[in-house]
């Protein structure tokens, strides 16, 4: 069962991004720009830190778990519907100590059960999202100033073509989607 639930919860990791101050990855520039983004983020921070940051946003009343009724009030928040069974059940898969609650690392190894393949759904609709011409293949200066002004990150166009210069690998001015790809994956 804990296959399906892994399943679930990456059908909704995408939500994980969009929590505020937090990114699923944390980006270091090497150029010698000093802007940040969402897309390169010049603090660094472990994974566990970040894992650590999203566990405890879930975790409202700050006791250290995790309740059905947070988890499911989390995704509430963020327009996801989900049963109070479903949430139950995916808690449940992964509660060793049979508590009904997720410690820290019973949530880690929910959130690390994503398979590749709906992490590289979730990564081809983040992409997507900054295409300014929907369809073309590519990241251009001019769509992620777009999507970055979307996101309240205004940025100059200046800007925009030196973030992608630190990771655009043929030089060719935009990001393919196996440059964002390798983006996304760099420490």
């Amino acid at each position: 069962m804990a296959a399906g639930s892994s399943k679930w919860f990456s059908n909704k990791s995408l939500k994980l991004i969009r929590l505020p101050g937090l990114r699923s990855k944390s980006r270091s520039s090497t150029s010698s720009s000093t802007t940040s983004s969402p897309l390169v983020s010049q603090k660094k921070s472990s994974k566990e830190e970040q894992l650590q940051q999203v566990f405890r946003h879930f975790d409202s009343n700050g006791d250290g778990l995790i309740s059905c009724e947070e988890l499911q009030s989390y995704f509430e928040s963020v327009g996801e519907s989900v049963s109070h069974d479903e949430v139950e059940r995916v808690i449940k898969d992964f509660d060793d100590n049979c508590d009904n609650l997720l410690e820290f690392q019973e949530f880690v190894r929910l959130v690390e059960g994503n398979n590749k393949e709906a992490d590289d759904d979730d990564l081809r609709r983040a992409f997507q999202m900054f295409e300014a011409d929907k369809g073309s293949g590519c990241i251009t200066p001019r769509g992620l100033q777009h999507m970055l002004n979307r996101l309240g990150d205004v940025r100059s166009h200046e800007d925009c073509v030196s973030m992608i210069r630190v990771f655009d690998l043929d030089g060719n001015g935009v990001l393919d989607f196996h440059e964002f790809r390798q983006m996304m994956a760099s420490p």
